[in-house]
């Protein structure tokens, strides 16, 4: 006889109770895990932090030490070959459907969890319970399901449980998030938001977002985008449960500057993700513009050649790189929108140039742009320097 456990639900019963539990396994790890631990956007309060803690031992296994190292280490060499995910890297069908097996083999990485696996918790029960004994959790967790809804049906959540993080986390937005969507930011990396409405994975289908501005606890930035774990922040929040630490900022403006100066300077740098959208736009509006100066042959030839303005050069297909090179050497206005947009980036791209230096060179280039004659692109420096 098979044991059928104190609840006896309809199998539409056991289907939402797999639902709740899992969804409140992806919210422990895109608060606690991604947003607490791993970018100190957030701090949680201790009851809620070690609840998290408990239910992710329970139902994942996961050393949070662990995973905030992998993680801070995705980020700090993204798309190259110590990237432990990177689906352009070790290809999306790989990292999709075996990503866990990465984790797992980065895990064993000691100098990976040595460099970035600082500040998470150390205290006696991770250290004797949840890092030393982490499958013990989900033998617990078996045996609980096990109990409350009889041995098939709790056995079959405890495997959806299981899988559920490895697939959705270490495949879905590890691969998908660095493949397939669109981008609100033209971060230097490949990350794309999945779907504007992040419910299924807590908000962490907004990847793109969040590699634009890492250190944010919310990862929603346009209207009609959702971040559900966001709205359980404001929740928790709300009970004194956790104290919001960063987002990501918000562009103000003044008056525009004759003269560029240090605090013109810190808001280009801080909004630059926000600038090089509204560079976008200038550079669409001069295309545009230069479509309807040319022949058909030659404006079909520019139109394929359309997204890669917008892009860095060096994540440019060979062919493509030849062939915008050549492109641009015959329109002198997308030439110059091309490059002023290489030198802007300058900036921010790991400049070893003091602030002094980096003034002078924002109020150079603003200068040059008024001197080019090209209406989008002054423009465009006349709202640079309202930047504050």
């Amino acid at each position: 006889m098979v044991f059928a456990g104190i609840l006896n639900l309809p199998w539409w019963g056991y289907l939402i109770v797999a639902l709740g539990l899992t969804h409140v396994t992806i919210v422990s790890v895109t608060v606690f895990l991604h947003r607490c631990q791993a970018h100190r956007a957030l701090e949680l309060h201790p009851i809620a932090s070690h609840f998290f803690r408990f239910w992710l031992w329970l139902t994942t296994g996961m050393v949070t030490r662990e995973w905030a190292a992998i993680h801070r280490k995705h980020h700090a060499k993204c798309e190259t070959v110590d990237d432990p995910h990177s689906p352009q890297i070790h290809g999306i069908n790989r990292v999709l459907w075996t990503g866990v097996f990465l984790y797992v083999k980065e895990s064993h990485n000691r100098e990976t969890l040595e460099r970035y696996g600082h500040g998470t918790p150390d205290d006696w029960i991770e250290r004797n319970l949840y890092s030393r004994f982490s499958v013990f959790g989900l033998v617990l967790m078996g045996f609980a399901n096990v109990v409350l809804f009889g041995l098939v049906p709790g056995l079959a959540i405890l495997a959806v449980q299981i899988v559920w993080i490895p697939f959705w986390a270490a495949g879905v937005i590890n691969g998908i998030g660095h493949w397939f969507g669109y981008r609100s930011w033209q971060t230097s990396d490949a990350s794309t938001n999945i779907v504007p409405w992040g419910i299924l994975i807590g908000g962490e289908e907004l990847h793109n977002n969040h590699h634009a501005y890492a250190t944010s606890a919310k990862l929603s930035s346009k209207w009609y985008e959702l971040d559900i774990g966001w709205m359980y922040i404001r929740l928790m929040e709300s009970l004194g449960l956790a104290q919001v630490k960063k987002l990501a900022p918000r562009p103000r403006f003044t008056a525009a500057k004759e003269t560029i100066d240090h605090e013109t300077l810190r808001a280009v740098i801080a909004c630059r993700y926000d600038v090089l959208a509204k560079y976008a736009k200038s550079v669409k509006a001069a295309y545009r513009e230069e479509l309807r100066k040319l022949r058909s042959r030659d404006a079909k030839m520019l139109k394929s050649l359309k997204r890669w303005l917008q892009r860095d050069e060096r994540s440019l297909p060979e062919a493509k790189r030849e062939q915008l090179v050549q492109t641009l050497a015959r329109y002198s206005a997308l030439n110059t929108l091309y490059t002023m947009r290489k030198e802007l980036t300058s900036l921010w791209d790991r400049s070893t140039a003091s602030s002094e230096q980096l003034v002078r060179q924002l109020q150079d280039w603003c200068q040059r742009a008024d001197a080019s004659g090209i209406v989008p692109l002054q423009e465009f420096a006349s709202r640079l320097r309202r930047y504050a």
